[in-house]
């Protein structure tokens, strides 16, 4: 391997949003460990709070850039990509270990035919629910739209919400949006409409307005779900005043810290809506880069190359350290009932396609504009109209 026969030596400046405690205690480790393979490097990680770290993160690659930093696949990457702060490190995915073992993730690690970064760990999406309660209830995992809008009257009926949500920061109503219009249009639609190429006044768009409704209306949703972040919302399921939650599996570990059992917490991939569109997912993509201005570039090349190395993939993204996916198609999946429901998902049961995430398949500004539409549709969907019309003319703007 390059990275042990490589003579390291300098300081390795790490910036990361690693900053829930699962992730966390997983970068301080796989940086440890990287720095006992090199005695003469110094490895220094400085971690910062993730919502703050995206406001951040252009003034420190634009002023003081350190030599690695954490961020997302796709299109989240391109401002910096277009500004010039990211290095080209398609040299790395030249190299037969990262090129035959990382395909699934390569194309969201390539703008203009280069490779902008490296992936160290995805996850699947998809609905986190109350095994217990639905057994109480008789229900079945949905496959199809009217047994989710029936599962969910029998919920209701039983004096508790469907879904919890926490739309404070706007992604999670995002993610809802993605997986109705997906369903509804199909992953080919999804991803003109987030590259600016179909209106939102589209009738396509309004249907999947108009499926969204039909839960909204039916009181699907916990109450003031606007005041909440996602873990704040997570107390309702926990609880059992909300049956399910449609989340990324990085829910898992705090429903299981809080108490939980494998018995009372189950997954299932949100059902086919449209039977004419094939299933896609939403499997974000968590990266590591190079900014241009980094300094021990030599030691930043081989950090990205150990990140994505086999051991290292099934190591970090075991069920007692991220609980995700790895993206080396060498490494295992932990013995854990949700991401090998989630592993079998992604890999035989998504012929669609695997999108990144509203934020991130759509231009920033764009989605910070729609993904305000969308929480605010949630809690007044008459004002659909209007919505839609400031999203378009936002379209018509930004693209």
């Amino acid at each position: 391997m390059p990275a042990v026969a490589q003579e390291l030596s300098g300081t390795l400046k790490i910036f990361s949003d690693m900053s829930n405690p699962a992730p966390r205690a997983v970068m301080e480790d796989m940086a440890a460990r990287f720095d006992e393979m090199h005695p003469d490097l110094t490895v220094e990680v400085t971690i910062i709070d993730r919502e703050a770290y995206k406001t951040q993160i252009r003034n420190f690659l634009t002023a003081n850039p350190p030599d690695v930093a954490n961020w997302y696949a796709a299109n989240r990457m391109r401002p910096y990509v277009d500004a010039g702060l990211f290095e080209d490190i398609s040299d790395l995915w030249d190299e037969p270990e990262i090129a035959e073992n990382l395909v699934s993730t390569e194309g969201a690690m390539t703008i203009d035919g280069k490779q902008w970064g490296v992936p160290y760990t995805y996850y699947q999406w998809g609905v986190y629910y109350r095994e217990d309660i639905y057994n109480e209830l008789g229900l079945e995992e949905p496959q199809d739209w009217e047994t989710f809008k029936s599962n969910c009257q029998a919920i209701l009926d039983s004096g508790r919400k469907c879904f919890t949500i926490g739309t404070k920061f706007l992604w999670t109503a995002g993610g809802w949006f993605d997986y109705l219009n997906m369903r509804t249009n199909g992953y080919d639609f999804h991803m003109a409409l987030t590259n600016g190429e179909v209106e939102w006044t589209d009738d396509r768009v309004r249907q999947t307005f108009a499926n969204w409704r039909e839960l909204i209306d039916m009181g699907a949703f916990i109450d003031n779900h606007q005041s909440y972040s996602w873990q704040e919302a997570l107390p309702f399921m926990v609880n059992g005043e909300a049956a399910a939650y449609l989340m990324g599996n990085f829910a898992v570990a705090p429903l299981r810290d809080a108490g939980l059992s494998d018995d009372q917490l189950d997954f299932y991939q949100f059902p086919a809506i449209n039977a004419d569109v094939e299933l896609a997912e939403d499997a974000p993509t968590d990266t590591f880069h190079i900014p241009s201005g980094a300094e021990n570039k030599d030691a930043a090349r081989a950090f990205l190359r150990f990140v994505v190395s086999a051991d290292n993939q099934t190591q970090i993204n075991a069920g007692d350290a991220l609980g995700q996916l790895p993206v080396n198609a060498s490494s295992s999946v932990d013995d854990d009932e949700m991401l090998k429901q989630g592993f079998e998902m992604l890999s035989s049961n998504s012929p669609g396609g695997v999108a990144q995430f509203f934020d991130r398949d759509a231009p920033a500004e764009m989605a910070s504009v729609a993904m305000e539409g969308f929480q605010e549709f949630m809690v007044f969907p008459d004002n659909l109209d209007d919505i839609l019309g400031r999203l378009e003319q936002a379209r018509q703007r930004i693209y």
